[in-house]
């Protein structure tokens, strides 16, 4: 059983074509690339200018190494903020990501989907009762080499024995490096998570418009309560 008391109420809206989200290089508020964190962060890894896809794995790399996994709540937390407390949720370490390769001048952009709170009960197994009910997921895609990548394809990642459970230390971020990450249904039983997707929300320019439009996965009072506790504990 999952709660809806921690969950925003949400607006359905039309489920733009991806066609017409073109991604964007630039800063927002969730994106502060141009702070100096960030432009340390994106300037320590080696320079890799082509291929673009080993610049962008090269950085996944080093935020997966410098930047802990933790249970924080606030998806608009900004990444300079990620960086500066070396800890971050598979959310905010993927806005990390997004955020070094925009500084880099390749273009981002993310796909929502509203995924099944069940989905975490394995992470939580004594708190089933109050995960929400739904889960804002903002899953990035890269315009790599005049294609959009999502970040489940940085790799070459292969469904051959087991996919992404949620069941141990292993976060989506991290997961992506040896095994198919699949919400649409399109692989091998093992490694398909569609079950799990309630919604598909569609094409952003940006995470910040996404959770605009959408909201948290937590309502404001839920993540001014949980956050600070969560936000310290290791995934």
């Amino acid at each position: 059983m999952t709660s809806r008391l921690l969950s925003p109420r949400r607006r359905r809206v039309v489920v733009p074509a991806s066609a017409s989200v073109v991604g964007a290089t630039t800063a927002t508020a969730i994106l502060d690339w141009h702070h100096p964190r960030v432009v340390a962060l994106a300037n320590a890894q080696p320079v890799v200018r082509s291929p673009q896809r080993d610049l962008v794995r090269t950085a996944h790399r080093l935020i997966s190494g410098r930047i802990r996994p933790v249970y924080a709540m606030n998806d608009e937390q900004p990444v300079s903020v990620t960086i500066s407390r070396g800890r971050g949720s598979c959310s905010q370490r993927m806005a990390v990501l997004e955020a070094v390769a925009r500084a880099h001048g390749i273009a981002t952009r993310v796909r929502g989907r509203v995924i099944d709170g069940a989905f975490w009960y394995p992470r939580f197994p004594r708190l089933g009762a109050v995960v929400p009910t739904d889960v804002v997921l903002a899953w990035p895609e890269f315009w790599i080499e005049e294609g959009w990548v999502p970040v489940s394809e940085l790799y070459d990642g292969l469904c051959m024995t087991s996919g992404f459970s949620n069941d141990s230390t292993e976060t989506l971020f991290d997961a992506v490096t040896r095994t198919v990450v699949d919400w649409d249904g399109t692989s091998s039983p093992s490694c398909d998570l569609s079950a799990h997707v309630r919604e598909d929300l569609g094409y952003f320019d940006s995470r910040d418009e996404l959770f605009r439009v959408h909201g948290q996965t937590l309502c404001p009072t839920a993540r001014l309560v949980v956050d600070p506790v969560l936000s310290r504990h290791s995934a």
